[in-house]
């Protein structure tokens, strides 16, 4: 119990639920906390499955409108502005992008809409990762999940010009 305790005081972010269950299947939450003194607050959920994994976040207090949701490099919510975090995910030094075309981050998932409550939800899936399979290229382990104020263009380099990070989670064990 320490050591959960010790890994959420240092990445912000707190684990809601870590398992595998019969069939393969693997399984992540996170909560996803306020950074960049906003209220955002939500939850992600990763499932693995057959090689497959499916993401879904559940989100409220943001502005409405479009806001970008990316993988960065480092589980670190630590700084008030989620800077900690690094850059996005990119193990395959690829420029950034839309996801499925010619080049991209492994991290870039793209953009959602909030309603005019703030409220927004995204889901993904992909075979592009997996959790805790060791591989450095696929692995979202002790990763972190940003959701940006503004939109991903997917073209400005390196992050799309989605603008300030208001909301931070360590994917962890």
């Amino acid at each position: 119990m320490k050591k959960i305790i010790i890994l959420t005081i240092l990445t912000g972010a707190t684990i809601f639920a870590c398992k595998t269950a019969s069939g393969g299947k693997n399984e992540i939450v996170v909560m996803l906390q306020p950074k960049s003194d906003t209220q955002v607050s939500g939850s992600a959920t990763f499932v693995e499955k057959g090689g497959v994994v499916t993401f879904e976040a559940n989100m409220k207090g943001l502005t409405p409108g479009e806001h970008a949701i990316h993988i960065h490099e480092k589980a670190d919510c630590s700084a008030p502005d989620a800077s900690s975090a690094g850059g996005h995910w990119n193990p395959t030094f690829k420029k950034h992008g839309k996801w499925g075309s010619a080049e991209y981050h492994k991290g870039d998932i793209g953009n959602f809409t909030a309603d005019a409550n703030g409220n927004g939800t995204i889901k993904f899936s992909t075979n592009e990762w997996c959790i805790g399979c060791g591989d450095a290229t696929k692995d979202i382990i002790g990763k972190g999940l940003i959701v940006h104020k503004g939109t991903d263009d997917f073209t400005t380099q390196p992050t799309g010009n989605a603008g300030g990070r208001v909301a931070c989670a360590g994917i962890i064990k």
